[in-house]
Formats: C-alpha cells, sequence, structure tokens
C-alpha cells in the first residue's frame, strides 16, 4: 500500500509538522496500526478508508502517536485531506467520522484547506505548582482545555520568552493529561501573526510538537475573546515552525492552512 509524509501548515517541504498519510480498504488491528506509528515515527499517522455513500461521514479517519492513539489531531487531518484531493481520491469537502465526533475539511481555489473542528472550553485553573520550573518561565495565567485537548494553556509573559523556552520535558509530563501549551501575544502583528505558542506533549512520546491544529482549537477562543478579534492568525514558534488561521465560531474552530507531500513510497510490512 502506499503510505505518504506530507507536511502540514506550511507551504513549502521540511516546515510545518510531518505527519503519514495511510488510506486504506478498512482499519487493520490497533497493533499493527501502532507498529506503522511506531516506524514512521512522526507525532502523528494517520490512517483513513472510505465510509459507504449515504452516510454522515465520507472517511473513517484515526490518528496514532508512536505510543498511543489519540482523540483530535489537527495537522493530520490536514494532511490527509490534502492527500485525498491531490491524488484525485476525494473531490470537495470531505467529512471524516472520528473519536471527536465529524469532522469536515473544505478546499480553496488557492490550493489551502480549512478544518471545521470542536472548540475547546476553557477553564481557568490555579497554575499548579511545578510548572514554572519544568516550564523554565512564569506563567501569567492557566487554563484547562477540556477532554478532546486535554493540555494545560499556560499564557507566558511575552513573545521573546515563548520563543527561548527551554523546558525540562520529563517534569512537563505531571501536569496534564496530553502536555502543555505556551502561548504569548505576538510582538509586532505586522509581521502576519497575532499570538506565538508552542507545544510539548511528553506524555505521548512527542517533546516538542512542531504545528498543532488540536492546541489551536483552545488558542482561537482564548487570543480572540483578548483581542475582540473571531479571525486571527497564529505562529506555532517550533524550530520547523508554521502558521495555523483560526476562525472561532462559537462551539466550532475553523482552523486554516497548507500541505505539502515531501515523500511517497510503499508500505511493505
Amino acid at each position: 500500500m502506499r503510505i505518504r509524509i506530507v507536511d502540514a501548515f506550511t507551504d513549502r517541504p521540511f516546515a510545518g509538522n510531518p505527519a503519514g498519510v495511510l488510506l486504506l480498504d478498512a482499519f487493520p488491528g490497533d497493533d499493527w496500526l501502532q507498529n506503522v506509528a511506531m516506524e514512521v515515527n512522526h507525532a502523528e499517522t494517520a490512517f483513513a478508508h472510505p465510509l459507504p455513500a449515504g452516510g454522515e461521514a465520507d472517511w473513517a479517519l484515526r490518528w496514532f502517536t508512536p505510543v498511543a492513539e489519540v482523540a483530535m489531531c489537527g495537522h493530520a487531518t490536514l494532511a490527509t485531506a490534502h492527500v485525498l484531493h491531490s491524488t484525485g481520491a476525494h473531490e470537495g469537502p470531505v467529512r471524516f467520522a472520528t473519536r471527536s465526533g465529524v469532522l469536515v475539511a473544505t478546499p480553496a481555489g488557492d490550493g489551502s484547506l480549512t478544518l471545521d473542528f470542536p472548540t475547546a472550553p476553557l477553564t481557568r485553573v490555579d497554575i499548579p505548582e511545578g510548572v514554572a520550573e519544568a516550564l523554565g518561565a512564569e506563567p501569567l495565567a492557566a487554563f484547562d482545555t477540556g477532554p478532546h485537548v486535554g493540555d494545560l494553556l499556560v499564557e507566558l509573559a511575552d513573545e521573546k520568552t515563548v520563543h527561548a523556552l527551554r523546558p525540562d520535558h520529563k517534569a512537563l509530563g505531571a501536569h496534564s493529561a496530553r502536555g502543555i501549551i505556551a502561548t504569548a501575544r505576538a510582538e509586532n502583528p505586522e509581521l502576519g501573526y497575532d499570538y506565538v505558542s508552542r507545544c510539548y506533549f511528553p506524555n505521548l512520546g512527542i517533546d516538542e510538537d512542531p504545528v498543532t491544529g488540536s492546541a489551536h482549537t483552545a488558542l482561537a477562543p482564548y487570543w480572540s475573546e483578548r483581542l475582540g478579534r473571531p479571525d486571527l492568525t497564529g505562529l506555532q514558534a517550533s524550530p520547523r515552525s508554521g502558521r495555523v488561521r483560526t476562525g472561532l465560531r462559537g462551539e466550532r474552530t475553523l482552523l486554516g492552512g497548507r500541505a505539502v507531500t515531501v515523500i511517497e513510497g510503499d508500505l511493505l510490512a
């Protein structure tokens, strides 16, 4: 079967967040799916198969990190939609049946894609003891992001602090189900982004995720409330870097970006 590596939330190779994508006839056993994800060894590998016509979704979709299946993944969904459209396997909006409900990816004429995801519910919490030491910076505030995302979102003093983070990844794992989203307001919005973030998921075997679509379902409501605008652009300031357009639509959040296929080959196992 064909396997592809797609860089998501970028318009050029070797940037954004890479994901493995496999289009199947049906899902094999979970052990095989997990082994393939471990072999690919990117933040996520997406597995999809077509569903019968006439249902609420067009394709079934699952996501695996190298160590576990996850409930939601933005960049691997974008990567899968890109493969479906670039190979002609699907035309127009595609509806994915997932553990987080039906997620829709809609292509635009310029080649970009927009994902329709559930907005993460934010609940302010006390800053957990030890987070500042593990992160290497003092948070201004902390928020739980709900069951689908499962992260602790923390706002830091400024963009420079986010760029300079050098956290203790093992210590961070004690403070949330999945990981930590660190964010701050952009210092110069004229550069084309409104806020910055970095994401650390040691509990899923990912020290730092390059660009995290699901995290932006929490970042969108957080920064839209503070900046007074529903449509924003976030820069995830990992070494690979990537930008995510976010549109807050009440209980739904739109995530926009591009993707590039960088590797295509045969999976023989």
